[in-house]
């Protein structure tokens, strides 16, 4: 069966075509090592004259490097044929060095004659002053595969803003380090469209930067549409990969996703940014510990009891603290929290949104009286209201069979997430 799918796929992508303001530049030397280069090396070393003559803009930060360490923006600059204009730093700076929700000023700022402009402060959409003078915008940032995480909603509004100007865009594609294979969550309902969610995509969408572009684009998702976009393919991912299956220097993509093991756990997990649980920020394992001070020991029972898959869960106590750069007045800030701690054991069965929604629903279940959760900001991180329907129905209904319906929740995402499998399918551009 998985060889059936997988020829599937490569006779997809070897015969689909592209509108023609879309176009795909694939590494030229065949890669028959192990190695694999990301859409910034394969330019440079590739295709070195391209960008000759071009006033460009860089959406960026401190992720966009070459295998070997070096800045994208430190490449372009020492390149005498490019002349690198702005540099445009989305959530987190342009040094990763902002907690979630920081803004971000560069104002006057300069960097070694490029400016640098916050995408994260007064302005989230760059404009048209911001603009004036560039031929083409360069994007270039590590992402961690989840619809939440705001890069990609950055990466949408410059295309926008982009298109508005009548520049070209050029996306240098870059690994999803939770694989490209497995999808989870509910798909977002555009009804609910805001920065944590900008396309109708599942939370963990097992795409690329570069075929999220490629699909949003033919999809008519982003408006109005760019003038033209080249995308730079990597050399040698396949979609089996995680991060640590490639061997590309890991830089955490923001404060609070310090290793792969947090960008795995992290599309079920930030849920509980929108209830009265602390989610681990204010320590040094964000994400990967969940409590409050009036969690019992007994909940972990309950968790083991469901024999989750591919992670190990055990009871822990924690006590969040204002980490500068990293965490900002996190919940229950120097008072003990009580929860749980994963461990996860096998990547490739681990499932975030499934563990997290249990673990949700056995809180409700057990902590009625104390757990809440604010409506408006889940509904945007889950994407549509049914996780706050079901959780309302838990709560107003003493005789609801609450396994059924978590299974009956699940199973409605299932079906959707099939759905949303088959037409990306075509938008592939790894096997």
């Amino acid at each position: 069966m998985k060889k059936k799918i997988l020829l599937s796929i490569i006779l997809v992508i070897n015969c689909q075509t592209y509108p023609k303001n879309i176009e795909i530049l694939k590494p030229l030397p065949s890669n028959t090592s192990k190695s694999v280069r990301n859409g910034l090396d394969v330019l440079i070393e590739d295709y070195p004259n391209i960008l000759k003559d071009k006033k460009v803009g860089l959406v960026t930060n401190h992720t966009g490097i070459t295998k070997n360490l070096e800045n994208n923006y430190k490449v372009f600059q020492m390149n005498p044929d490019i002349a690198l204009k702005k540099i445009f730093a989305p959530e987190h700076g342009f040094f990763g060095e902002a907690s979630a929700g920081a803004k971000v000023n560069y104002k006057n700022k300069n960097f070694k004659k490029a400016e640098i402009v916050s995408l994260y402060g007064k302005n989230r959409k760059p404009t048209k002053n911001m603009l004036k003078g560039l031929d083409l915008i360069i994007y270039d940032i590590q992402d961690i595969g989840s619809r939440f995480y705001t890069y990609i909603s950055t990466l949408g509004i410059v295309i926008e803003a982009a298109a508005e100007q009548d520049i070209e865009i050029m996306i240098l594609d870059r690994p999803n380090p939770i694989s490209g294979q497995i999808i989870e969550g509910a798909i977002l309902d555009t009804s609910f469209k805001s920065f944590v969610g900008y396309y109708p995509i599942p939370i963990r969408y097992g795409l690329t930067v570069g075929e999220l572009t490629n699909m949003a684009i033919n999809e008519n998702w982003l408006s109005p549409p760019p003038k033209k976009v080249t995308i730079v393919k990597m050399d040698g991912w396949r979609r089996s990969m995680f991060f640590d299956d490639t061997d590309l220097p890991w830089i955490p993509p923001s404060p609070n996703i310090p290793n792969l093991e947090t960008a795995i756990i992290y599309p079920g997990m930030c849920l509980f940014e929108a209830t009265n649980l602390s989610e681990g920020r204010g320590t040094y394992k964000p994400f990967l510990q969940i409590g409050a001070p009036w969690i019992k020991k007994d909940l972990i029972n309950q968790l083991k009891t469901l024999k989750l898959e591919g992670v190990i869960i055990n009871f822990t106590k924690f006590s969040p603290k204002t980490i500068p750069g990293k965490a900002l007045n996190p919940k229950f800030e120097n008072d003990t929290c009580y929860g749980s701690i994963f461990n996860i054991t096998e990547k490739h069965k681990y499932k975030a949104l499934e563990t997290a929604l249990r673990k949700i629903s056995i809180i409700n279940e057990n902590y009625n009286d104390k757990f809440n959760f604010n409506s408006n900001t889940l509904n945007k991180l889950y994407g549509n209201n049914s996780l706050t329907n079901y959780l309302n129905t838990l709560s107003q209904s003493n005789n609801l069979n609450k396994q059924n319906a978590l299974l009956d929740l699940l199973h409605k995402e299932g079906k959707a997430l099939k759905r949303f499998s088959k037409k990306s399918l075509k938008y592939y551009l790894y096997n």
